[in-house]
């Protein structure tokens, strides 16, 4: 687990959402949205069925990050910056994530208040065939959903009074996968099984599997809505293998934005890659045309996916000052113990009056830092979990981490490998299941997620 790094919006990371918007009028229907380049664009939209009465209301752009822009939209569709109102949908209901684009969502979107992931096997004798109609049909209620409207039929009305909520549903193909298709010759390299590390209690009963999704929102209802829309959708040609429920920080919890904490009470994100990098495509993103490449991965990423129970009681009984020594930063605000703020670069080279390193040489921070691990970045983005307490009264809890990059065995590999001969926090974590998958680029409009490998 790389606590010093996962993804916590823009406040922390400067991902911004490649289409987010929210609805204001029931009768009018008019959209917000932030493009990638950060300037604020206004469009039509269709109608939301959940959005009250017309009129100018209170919007929050990028709300997964704790805090956003404040504006209003008035009937010409211009944007009105700190107005405020009531009847329509606001903040976190309203904002929308768009389905379509050159990468799947929920990879730099900025990170969302609860999530769940769950693995499936493709059903006995279900194959190429049977694996690109699910993701038609996966595909097209995820789209659906993400605008906030109800699948065409079958609905439960789960989240019938909700909006979007930043929803978004990212899928991916585990190594398995492509021999159930008779795709092998199609399997990337970087699919090659993750090594074992010292670490592991890795259950195999809830790691891997031939498909996986993710799904994040910031709303639990709009969350399961999609959770179980997608379980319905499989139909008879995929089983669930496993499934897991995760969450984060609500949006505006905070008074500002701010960098989320983990389950041990650390801040959480620190380091993260940012959008703005100059490297950050050629890091998290398989370029089109790179050399041994899947052309079909083109704007895709892989996606490492770890349940890490955190031993908490062990954690607990520890005095602060020597959490501080393990995690290689100051708990309160998370600055390095070689002093300044929280974005402050590490001093690996600062010596106390002791004459050893502030941060000490298997200080977590130390020993995931990207320059002691020869570049190798990943973008985290986690969910917490609790699923109870056990018999013996320690909490089952920990961090679903996820993390995006153009390739594992430049990534999480070498970082891990790392963390396993020494990281200070491995005495307080346990590595309890695991998962690699490739995550193919995001569909064109008219496309669905996986066409361009399942139908070449």
């Amino acid at each position: 687990m790389t606590v010093s790094n996962p993804v916590t919006g823009p406040a922390s990371d400067g991902t911004t959402p490649a289409s987010t918007s929210t609805s204001t009028s029931a009768s009018t229907s008019t959209s917000v949205s932030v493009s990638d380049s950060g300037h604020l664009d206004i469009s039509r939209r269709r109608l939301l069925g959940t959005v009250g009465a017309a009129g100018a209301a209170g919007l929050v752009i990028g709300a997964a990050g704790g805090a956003g822009i404040a504006a209003a939209v008035s009937e010409d569709g211009t944007a009105t910056p700190g107005a405020g109102g009531s009847g329509a949908l606001t903040s976190v209901g309203a904002t929308e994530v768009g389905f379509h684009g050159r990468h799947q969502p929920g990879i730099t979107t900025p990170l969302q208040s609860r999530g769940h992931l769950i693995a499936f096997d493709l059903a006995p004798g279900a194959g190429r065939r049977e694996a690109a109609a699910l993701l038609r049909r996966w595909s097209a209620t995820a789209r659906t959903l993400m605008a906030g409207e109800a699948p065409a039929s079958g609905d439960t009305g789960i989240a019938l009074d909700a909006g979007p909520s930043s929803l978004t549903v990212t899928f991916g193909f585990g190594r398995t996968f492509f021999d159930r298709t008779g795709l092998a010759a199609r399997r990337p390299a970087q699919l090659d099984p993750l090594p074992a590390f010292s670490s592991d209690a890795v259950d195999p009963k809830r790691s891997e599997g031939d498909l996986w999704v993710q799904i994040g929102a910031d709303d639990a209802l709009v969350a399961f809505h999609a959770l179980r829309a997608l379980q319905k959708d499989a139909g008879d040609a995929a089983r669930v293998r496993w499934q897991m429920n995760g969450f984060n920080r609500s949006a505006g919890a905070t008074a500002r934005p701010m960098t989320a904490r983990n389950l041990m009470g650390q801040v959480d994100g620190t380091n993260n890659p940012k959008t703005t990098d100059p490297d950050f495509d050629r890091r998290i993103f398989v370029p089109a045309g790179a050399p041994g490449a899947q052309d079909w991965m083109a704007g895709g990423s892989y996606a490492v996916v770890r349940r890490i129970r955190m031993l908490l009681d062990d954690w607990e009984g520890l005095a602060r000052e020597k959490q501080e020594r393990v995690i290689g930063r100051r708990k309160a605000d998370g600055a390095p113990l070689s002093g300044g703020s929280e974005t402050t670069p590490l001093d690996l080279d600062k010596l106390g009056p002791d004459g050893k390193p502030v941060i000490p040489d298997n200080a977590h921070a130390r020993i995931s830092a990207p320059e002691q691990n020869g570049g190798a970045a990943m973008l985290r983005r986690p969910f917490s979990f609790h699923d109870g307490i056990d018999a013996d009264g320690t909490p089952d809890a920990g961090l679903l981490f996820v993390c995006w990059q153009a390739d594992p065995l430049r990534g999480f590999v070498p970082v891990q490998r790392k963390l396993d001969r020494g990281d200070a926090l491995s005495a307080f974590i346990r590595h309890e299941s695991s998962g690699l998958y490739a995550v193919p680029g995001g569909a064109a409009e008219g496309e669905y997620v996986g066409q361009r490998l399942l139908e070449s």
